[in-house]
C-alpha cells in the first residue's frame, strides 16, 4: 500500500510540473513573439527599411515555426518530449537574446527565422506532454492553462516593451528572451517521460515503425483528416492575428472611435481570450470536441459582426472582449483533438505539423485583411472573417475522427 502511495504522489508530482513548465514554455514563446509587435515600429525607423521588407520578418518567424514543427515533432517522437521540449526553449531563447546585435535586416531575419524554429518546434511536444500524462477527459482543460499561459506572456511582454523600449530601444527587450533557458533547468531536473510514451516508443522499435511526415497521411481517410484539421488551424490562426493586429486600428479609422491606448484593448481582449479558453475546455472534456466547436466556431462567426455595433470606447472593448472569447477560446482544444486522434507514436509530429501549418499560412491574414479594407467596407471584411469559421465548422461537422470523440 505504501508503494502505491508513493507511485501516485510521484505521478501526481510529475503532472503538476508537466502543467507548469508546458504553461510557462507557452507564455515565454508567445512573449518572444510579441516582442517583435512591439518593436517592430521602432526597429522600421532605427534600420531605414520599409513597411514591406518589416512585414517579411513576421512571415520569416512564421515559415521558422513551420521547419521547426517538422523537424522538433518527428525529434520528440524519436528521443522523447522532456529532451525535444528543453532544446527547443534553448534554441528560441538564444535566437531572441541575439536579436540584441541584430544591427541589420539580414541579422534580423536570421535570429527571427531562427527563433521562429525553436518556438514552432515547442508546441507540439508540449502539447504531447500534457496528453500523456492526464486522463482523456482532462485534456481539453489543461491545454486551454496551457494556452493561457501564452496570453499572460502577452501581458509581459506588453509591460516590458513600455518600460524598456523609450529607455534602452528595442534591441535591450529581446534581451529578455534569455529568461527561458531558466526553465530548462526545472524541466529537466523535475520531468520524467510518461509511461505512456516509453511503451509506445519500445513497441515502435520493436515493430520498426517509421516515425516521419508521411504517416499523418498514411490512408485517404487519415489524410483528408490530416488536411481537414490544417484547414481548421489556418482559420484560427488567421482569425487570431486578424483580431490582433487589425481590428482596433480598423475600428478607429473607420468608426470614429478613440481608445486609451492599445494597452487597454489588448487587456481586455486577453481577458476576453482567456475566460474563452476556459470555458472551451470544459465543454469539451463535458461533452465533446464536437459540442464545443460547435458552439465556438458559430459564436466566433457571430460576434466578428459585433463590431459594427461598437459606437463607444467601452463598447468597442466589450466587442474586443467578446470576440476573443470566442475566436480564440477554441486554441487549445485543437492540439487536444489533435493527441487523440494520432497515435502516441506520432503524436508530436502530428501537433507540430498541423499547427505549425495553420500559422505559416493563417499569419498571411494581417496581409488579407489590409487589401480588403483598401477595395470594401468593414462589413465585407467582417463577412470574410466570419465565412472562415463557418467554413470551419462545416470542416469539423465533415471530419469522422471529431465524430466518434466523445469525452
Amino acid at each position: 500500500m505504501e508503494q502505491t502511495s508513493s507511485q501516485r504522489l510521484t505521478q501526481t508530482n510529475n503532472e503538476h510540473w508537466v502543467i507548469a513548465s508546458t504553461a510557462a514554455g507557452f507564455s515565454l514563446e508567445n512573449m518572444d513573439i510579441m516582442f517583435l509587435s512591439f518593436a517592430l515600429a521602432p526597429m522600421i525607423a532605427d534600420l531605414h527599411i520599409s513597411s514591406a521588407a518589416a512585414g517579411w520578418i513576421g512571415s520569416i518567424t512564421n515559415l521558422g515555426m513551420l521547419a521547426g514543427g517538422a523537424v522538433f515533432g518527428l525529434v520528440g517522437d524519436r528521443i522523447g518530449r522532456v529532451k525535444t521540449f528543453s532544446y527547443t526553449i534553448f534554441i528560441f531563447a538564444f535566437a531572441t537574446a541575439a536579436m540584441f546585435f541584430a544591427h541589420s535586416l539580414p541579422l534580423v531575419y536570421l535570429f527571427r527565422f531562427l527563433a521562429g524554429i525553436g518556438a514552432g518546434g515547442e508546441y507540439g511536444v508540449g502539447i504531447a506532454l500534457i496528453a500523456e500524462n492526464f486522463a482523456a477527459n482532462r485534456i481539453g482543460r489543461l491545454t486551454s492553462v496551457a494556452a493561457i499561459g501564452g496570453q499572460v506572456g502577452a501581458i509581459f511582454a506588453a509591460l516590458a516593451a513600455a518600460v524598456i523600449i523609450p529607455k534602452f530601444g528595442w534591441n535591450a527587450l529581446f534581451l529578455l528572451g534569455v529568461i527561458p533557458v531558466i526553465l530548462t533547468y526545472f524541466i529537466r531536473r523535475h520531468l520524467s517521460e510518461s509511461a505512456t510514451f516509453i511503451n509506445a516508443h519500445a513497441k515502435a522499435k520493436v515493430n520498426h515503425e517509421k516515425i516521419s511526415i508521411s504517416r499523418l497521411f498514411a490512408s485517404p481517410k487519415l489524410a483528408i483528416q490530416t488536411l481537414g484539421l490544417m484547414v481548421m488551424t489556418i482559420v484560427q490562426i488567421a482569425g487570431y492575428f486578424g483580431l490582433m493586429n487589425w481590428l482596433p486600428s480598423i475600428v478607429q479609422k473607420q468608426q470614429g472611435l478613440s481608445v486609451s491606448g492599445s494597452s487597454l484593448w489588448m487587456i481586455a481582449t486577453i481577458l476576453g481570450m482567456s475566460l474563452g479558453m476556459v470555458v472551451f475546455g470544459t465543454v469539451m472534456d463535458q461533452f465533446g470536441p464536437r459540442w464545443a466547436f460547435g458552439i465556438f466556431l458559430p459564436g466566433s462567426a457571430l460576434v466578428m459582426f459585433s463590431i459594427l455595433f461598437a459606437k463607444t470606447s467601452l463598447t468597442l472593448i466589450l466587442a474586443g472582449a467578446l470576440i476573443g472569447f470566442f475566436s480564440n477560446g477554441m486554441f487549445g482544444g485543437y492540439g487536444a483533438v489533435i493527441s487523440r486522434l494520432y497515435p502516441t507514436a506520432i503524436r508530436s509530429t502530428a501537433n507540430s505539423m498541423i499547427m505549425n501549418v495553420g500559422r505559416a499560412i493563417g499569419g498571411f491574414s494581417s496581409v488579407v485583411i489590409g487589401l480588403l479594407m483598401d477595395h470594401y467596407t468593414l462589413a465585407v471584411t467582417m463577412g470574410c472573417l466570419a465565412a472562415l469559421y463557418l467554413l470551419s465548422f462545416i470542416i469539423m461537422l465533415s471530419l469522422p475522427g471529431i465524430r466518434q470523440l466523445k469525452n
